[in-house]
């Protein structure tokens, strides 16, 4: 469905064709009957890149001593995140990536000083397979996601210090507007 969808975002199919797809995708009953509905589709020219970035290695951030982070800036998303807070935190910030997955799986562990994630607004997170730990979680998203945006699917432990993912706060949304003014 969310190939179909992309599809007619991506005006690859209108919105009859669309509307018929996902009625017979909801009627399906099996794996074949699905693949029907996507196998004539043309590729979309994002998906070579998606199929490069799933493939890259995971990104590790080890918070160590000093801490560690990555963005805010323009850097190439891979499907996998590992973060370890260790004494100093790490802090990843995702508001100026343009991400082709649709998915971005992001294993944190907050341990001594935590591990903050911020994301634009319109991308949508999966808590389920976090464990808060003694720290807990703090999910202060919204669960309104735009078409085309990925979901980040958090996973790991709170640890002591525990974990935040968010979207970006007053300050941050000015200096992206500043940013984007610039661009």
């Amino acid at each position: 469905m969310e190939q179909l969808r992309d599809a007619a975002a991506e005006g690859r199919i209108d919105l009859d064709e669309l509307d018929s797809r996902l009625e017979q995708a909801l009627t399906s009953k099996t794996y074949a009957e699905l693949a029907v509905l996507t196998a004539d589709l043309p590729k979309s020219p994002s998906s070579a890149a998606a199929a490069a970035a799933e493939n890259l290695p995971p990104l590790v951030l080890k918070g160590g001593m000093y801490g560690a982070s990555r963005g805010p800036g323009r850097w190439e998303v891979p499907g996998h995140v590992i973060a370890h807070a260790g004494l100093g935190g790490v802090s990843i910030d995702f508001t100026r990536v343009e991400c082709r997955l649709t998915e971005v799986v992001v294993e944190a562990y907050g341990e001594t000083s935590g591990v903050t994630i911020v994301i634009p607004d319109g991308w949508a997170t999966d808590t389920t397979g976090m464990d808060p730990g003694v720290g807990g979680l703090k999910d202060k998203t919204t669960p309104d996601r735009l078409p085309g945006t990925p979901l980040i699917r958090l996973t790991g432990s709170g640890g002591m210090a525990g974990v935040v993912i968010r979207h970006p706060n007053k300050r941050e949304r000015r200096k992206l507007e500043g940013n984007a003014k610039r661009d």
